[in-house]
């Protein structure tokens, strides 16, 4: 089995989502905020979550050796959201994207996880460019996307996915 590289910040440990973590991701796809501003993902129960870890992220952590991190509190080793890098067909760059369970949110979690993967992306996995993406209704997310170093650049569309969305980037 192929070990990933784990990641660490002052409160938060970032480590590669893998099946294990199917329970946790099934709560975090479903929870209101990431169905209005992420999508619902057809992930109706454990083992949906397990095939969509399998199928979704996996294979680019195979491929690139990043991609979607579980967020667990040092504190307590509670899992609280995810971020990640992706490679998103119909971008250039790589997107940077996060996601935090509501109990955890607006406690500079996604921010300190963003900027962890942010820095590791630019200075170990050699990223020239990180871009984001984020509906015109999510002013949180534009915030901690801005306050990342991003800027805006336009509106976009991407495959499959018919809502616009505002496009952020920062060269490296």
């Amino acid at each position: 089995m192929t070990i990933y590289k784990h990641f660490e910040t002052e409160r938060l440990i970032l480590q590669p989502t893998l099946e294990d973590d199917a329970e946790f991701i099934f709560e975090l796809v479903n929870t209101p905020k990431w169905l209005a501003n992420v999508g619902d993902r057809n992930v109706k129960s454990v083992e949906d979550a397990k095939a969509y870890i399998q199928h979704k992220m996996t294979p680019q952590l195979k491929k690139l050796g990043y991609g979607n991190y579980t967020l667990i509190r040092k504190l307590d080793n509670i899992k609280i959201g995810t971020c990640g890098l992706y490679d998103r067909e119909g971008l250039d760059g790589i997107d940077i994207g996060f996601a935090l369970l509501p109990a955890y949110e607006n406690m500079g979690y996604g921010f300190e996880s963003a900027t962890k993967l942010k820095e590791v992306g630019i200075n170990e996995f050699n990223i020239k460019l990180i871009s984001a993406i984020t509906t015109k209704e999510n002013i949180a997310s534009q915030k901690l996307i801005k306050k990342l170093g991003l800027t805006f650049i336009k509106t976009v569309n991407i495959p499959n996915d018919e809502e616009e969305l505002l496009l952020y980037r920062l060269e490296c």
